[in-house]
């Protein structure tokens, strides 16, 4: 069942002596994470670099849809932009739930897609009533007029304080974050149009209420200057303290 929605990948529910598998940590592995599995250790085509592993990390080269480990063997599961490529999605989902009874899961969202699409991404995903519900890409005519990933992800980045602040504040915009306990649950390919029509027509008010949380002008005001002071002791230790 879905426990709640992380403002980060750093945010999550991991006490200190969980034992982490991260499925799919790529060229970015969390730092929590013991043990980090992945699939594709020859080939970067789906990610943005080579496979990093930390110090105190055990790598495996594995499948995420057939994970080489006993039931339960992890107290948590971390699995960032990995669910959007793989070819079984509930085969995928099950070995997590399987090996683990916790986890968090991070694709990006409708939204992220069609800002940031990606040829090696299979599927385009959203959490709608607590589920993970999906549509491949080709079934739904998924067909993006323009690439605006360096916009979003090199270029604002570096040049707006403002868009930075968004990301914090907002982040939920291109991103879809689930953190579950004992289950996952997801849909793929729905033929209900109840699902379908949020992934394939226009976002009306009620759309945009249900995804993209409405905050009241207080709590506005002081996520703003929260994540400016969080994007101001970051630049600090990277700039002034070399970290």
């Amino acid at each position: 069942m879905k426990l709640r929605i992380p403002s980060s990948r750093f945010d999550l529910s991991i006490k200190p002596t969980d034992r982490v598998l991260e499925v799919g940590g790529g060229h970015n592995p969390h730092p929590r994470a013991n043990v980090v599995v992945d699939k594709f250790v020859d080939s970067n085509y789906h990610r943005s670099g080579d496979i990093k592993v930390l110090t105190h990390q055990q790598f495996l080269s594995a499948d995420g849809e057939e994970l080489p480990f006993e039931d339960k063997s992890f107290d948590y599961v971390i699995c960032a932009q990995v669910l959007e490529h793989v070819d079984d999605p509930i085969r995928f989902v099950k070995e997590q739930v399987r090996v683990s009874s916790r986890g968090y899961m991070e694709t990006p969202s409708i939204i992220g897609e069609f800002l940031i699409p990606k040829e090696s991404h299979r599927w385009i995903l959203q959490e709608i009533d607590n589920k993970i519900v999906m549509y491949e890409k080709e079934q739904i005519g998924f067909k993006p007029v323009m690439d605006f990933g360096y916009v979003f992800q090199e270029f604002l980045p570096k040049n707006s304080l403002g868009f930075k602040i968004m990301q914090q504040t907002h982040s939920d915009l291109t991103l879809m974050k689930y953190e579950w306990q004992n289950d996952l649950e997801i849909l793929v390919n729905p033929d209900s149009s109840y699902f379908r029509d949020f992934f394939t027509k226009p976002w009306d008010e009620e759309a945009c209420n249900r995804f993209l949380y409405k905050r009241t002008l207080g709590k506005e005001g002081l996520s703003s200057f929260s994540a400016f002071l969080d994007i101001c002791q970051s630049v600090f230790k990277s700039k002034v303290l070399k970290r």
